[in-house]
């Protein structure tokens, strides 16, 4: 589906007229020929991300003919990993493709309660403002989805990448991974993406796959961490909520 090419650390993916949703930096929805994958230098904390992204791609040669004074106000979609793109991965089966980067450096645990009903273990919180890491997911499809369907995808995306990520490390994501979706509006038209559905059976079978390969490329004959403990950073959530049923008094505050 996607036509990409990477320079210096940059992946421009090309689709014309694509459909775009993305839950990254300056997300949401947009219709464009392109989007981005940026691998960010270790230690980077630049604030001003869109004019990163700008520059970035100017630098890469993807926007010669633009003005610099009016590039800001691209809308193409972009998501930044500190993974190299040499690591990255890509899957198709039937009418999807998945793009996926995968480095997980900074691993966001969620500890389940046990059987018995006591309390699991919390585990120790690790500097959660570094994010070297990231699980990057591009999912695209060349059937035209209904809005809900679109925005279905990513949760299909997400539910894939947490399966493959807690059966490889334990942990579902990091502390900054992000999905974008986007779809064909002049392709066959499709009014669901659930797991059921020709394009969410083959989404949930792309991203496995993707991910999979992007961890052995990314670490090779290393183990990735399988704790918060074991990785250069990360976040372990193990406060608890309150539950209760829906309309009891005792639920609001």
């Amino acid at each position: 589906m996607f036509e990409t090419t990477v320079r210096d650390e940059v992946c421009r993916l090309s689709r014309p007229g694509t459909r775009w949703l993305s839950t990254g930096y300056g997300g949401g929805e947009s219709v464009g020929d392109r989007a981005f994958l940026v691998s960010v230098p270790e230690g980077w904390d630049d604030v001003d991300v869109a004019a990163y992204v700008v520059r970035r791609r100017r630098d890469a040669g993807f926007d010669e003919a633009a003005d610099p004074a009016d590039a800001p106000l691209d809308a193409a979609p972009a998501l930044l990993t500190g993974v190299s793109m040499r690591h990255a991965r890509r899957a198709r089966l039937g009418p999807v493709e998945a793009i996926v980067t995968a480095g997980v450096s900074n691993p966001a645990a969620l500890p389940i309660a046990a059987a018995d009903g006591s309390e699991a273990q919390a585990g120790e919180r690790v500097d959660e403002a570094q994010h070297d890491g990231t699980v990057n997911v591009v999912l695209g499809t060349t059937r035209s989805l209904a809005s809900g369907a679109l925005a279905n995808l990513v949760a299909v995306a997400a539910e894939a990448k947490a399966a493959t990520l807690l059966d490889r490390t334990g942990f579902p994501g990091t502390t900054s991974d992000a999905v974008l979706v986007g779809c064909d509006p002049e392709g066959e038209s499709a009014t669901f993406s659930g797991s059921a559905t020709p394009v969410g059976s083959a989404a949930r079978a792309c991203v496995r796959d993707a991910l999979l390969a992007a961890l052995d490329a990314r670490y090779g004959d290393e183990e990735p961490p399988d704790t918060v403990e074991k990785a250069e950073y990360g976040v372990v959530t193990g406060e608890r909520a309150r539950v209760s049923r829906i309309g009891d008094d005792a639920q609001r505050d």
